[in-house]
């Protein structure tokens, strides 16, 4: 219907939102706005007046409604019908409580006296008395029962239904959000193109909810191109619109793009809040452009908008993150200064840096500060200060710390375990890296990657072969690909033990498999002994 209208560019975007999110177009910023563009006149469809059984049928049950006498009214519910439904919630539409009491007095009795349009009646009877969760509660229920082609007919009885019951735009605003709020997209946007062709738009907070849906599943780019028809519709964003598209920008590594949207509120009277600039930071920070972001937090406090914890905490966790521990110490300390205090996750991302750095002496002492101040450690600070030591080769003070967690009612994660295996690799001590494996398993959780091809490489060094045969076997059974050089370094030690049938087995199960890495290269494995000379792996 009326394809010409530029909302319809924006319901072909939600066509691709069962592909990838890089499969997603964004909306067209070519498209203006219909400068002669007139809505089309709400249809107004009468229903035929009751007669005979119907008429008298609806006049007694209406006259048991208003007296309350439902004991009458459930002798009457075995003759309910979806035609005379219909009447009596007409008759009772300026009742909002007693119109819904009947509605899902009908719901219980008998259900399928229930039509689409009767339905549609209570939403309108609701939404125009400003009762919008029980409306949208109903409403729920409905999309929950429809079809594929069920929204289509939905709008149709809403729309048609519209005048008769006197009824608010409200009703397609409540139909919009409903839709945004149990995450169906592509209903959403018809709703949204539909509503529109009838002189209709959806409040912003409506338009929030729907972004904030996109948002939370990663549809970025629908967002966006949701934002710019906003603005071609003249709907007004508030300030949650304004941040929730500076966070879709730096979601995309459209940085530029989010501060030009932080000065575009500035323009229209928005003051930027701490989750703007949080959220700018944030973004920053997560491509390494760290002077960026400490510009970002001095222009915050230009603007009279203090850093908090979570301001601090981020700008913390992007110097960690490259290594830049001396500017990460003074942004901590700036915000000791201010009286700003540090959580659980301040410690556990500064711990966490200097053990990467293997500094486990200052982990340890910001370990103590946290204690000191009242600071509950969790087991990511455990696993930091454990991750440290490690790190060190200090296995037996990392021992010591995991026995620790039973005090502090903590149980090691597949993190722990982690750390405590890359610490016995590092002393090349294969055979408690392998007991605490078996420990990790034994446990339930599932090793990754890194740990596999750390302990087959840690084996394979202490000439282990029989060990790292074992851990291969058991990446195979996890559908894990073994590193290329660590499988050629077992093959090769498997031939000079004479196990070369061995080695024949493995590579025909990882064959098999289809787990044999990319990288591999059969050629550069040594050959068999002499009396298989002839023959390479």
């Amino acid at each position: 219907m009326n394809n010409h209208f530029p909302g319809r560019q924006f319901s072909t975007l939600l066509d691709s939102v069962k592909l990838k999110p890089s499969s997603l177009k964004p909306f067209n910023d070519g498209i203006s706005r219909r400068r002669n563009w007139y809505p089309i006149p709400i249809p107004f469809r009468t229903i035929p007046e009751p007669r005979g059984q119907d008429l008298d049928f609806v006049n007694v049950a209406h006259s048991h409604l208003i007296h309350s006498d439902w004991d009458k009214l459930n002798a009457l519910s075995t003759h309910l019908t979806p035609f005379r439904v219909k009447h009596i919630l007409l008759r009772i539409q300026k009742d909002h409580v007693l119109s819904l009491e009947f509605f899902n007095w009908v719901q219980t009795q008998k259900p399928t006296s229930h039509s689409l349009e009767t339905r549609s009646m209570i939403l309108h009877i609701l939404t125009r008395n400003q009762k919008f969760k029980s409306a949208e509660s109903v409403l729920r229920s409905i999309i929950a029962s429809g079809s594929l082609e069920f929204p289509a007919k939905l709008f149709d009885s809403i729309l048609y239904s519209y005048r008769i019951c006197d009824s608010s735009p409200r009703v397609f605003d409540l139909l919009f959000k409903t839709y945004a709020h149990t995450n169906k997209f592509r209903n959403a946007t018809d709703a949204f193109c539909r509503m529109k062709d009838y002189g209709f738009f959806p409040t912003v907070k409506s338009c929030n909810a729907y972004l904030s849906s996109l948002l939370n599943l990663h549809r970025v780019d629908i967002a966006l191109g949701f934002y710019r028809e906003m603005q071609r519709c003249r709907i007004s964003p508030n300030i949650y619109t304004f941040n929730m598209v500076i966070h879709a920008f730096c979601k995309s590594g459209k940085l530029e793009k989010a501060v030009e949207v932080l000065r575009e509120m500035e323009i229209v009277g928005f003051s930027p809040t701490i989750a703007s600039y949080n959220t700018l930071i944030r973004g920053h920070s997560d491509k390494g452009l760290m002077s960026l972001a400490m510009k970002l937090k001095n222009s915050m406090e230009k603007d009279g908008v203090l850093p908090n914890v979570v301001t601090y905490n981020t700008l913390i966790n992007g110097f960690c993150k490259e290594d830049n521990l001396h500017e990460a110490n003074k942004v901590f300390n700036e915000m000791k200064a201010l009286n700003v205090a540090p959580t659980v996750v301040t410690y556990n991302t500064l711990i966490n840096g200097y053990s990467q750095a293997r500094n486990s002496e200052m982990g340890n002492r910001l370990f103590e500060e946290m204690s000191k101040n009242g600071v509950k450690a969790d087991i990511l600070t455990y696993n930091a200060l454990i991750l440290g030591l490690c790190k060190e080769g200090k296995t037996k003070k990392a021992a010591y710390l995991v026995k620790d967690l039973d005090r502090e009612n903590l149980s090691p994660n597949a993190s722990t375990f982690s750390a405590l295996i890359s610490g016995q690799c590092l002393r090349k001590n294969s055979d408690r890296a392998f007991q605490i494996y078996k420990s990790m398993v034994r446990s339930g959780f599932h090793p990754n990657e890194h740990i596999f091809n750390m302990l087959i490489s840690t084996c394979c060094k202490n000439e282990d072969f029989d060990g790292a045969v074992q851990v291969l076997n058991d990446m195979i059974d996890r559908s894990v690909v073994p590193d290329s050089g660590n499988l050629s370094e077992l093959h090769n030690g498997l031939c000079q033990c004479g196990k070369d049938q061995l080695a024949m087995i493995l590579f025909k199960k990882l064959e098999d498999r289809h787990l044999m890495p990319d990288a591999f290269d059969k050629s550069k494995t040594i050959r068999f002994r002499p009396e298989k000379e002839g023959k390479t792996f």
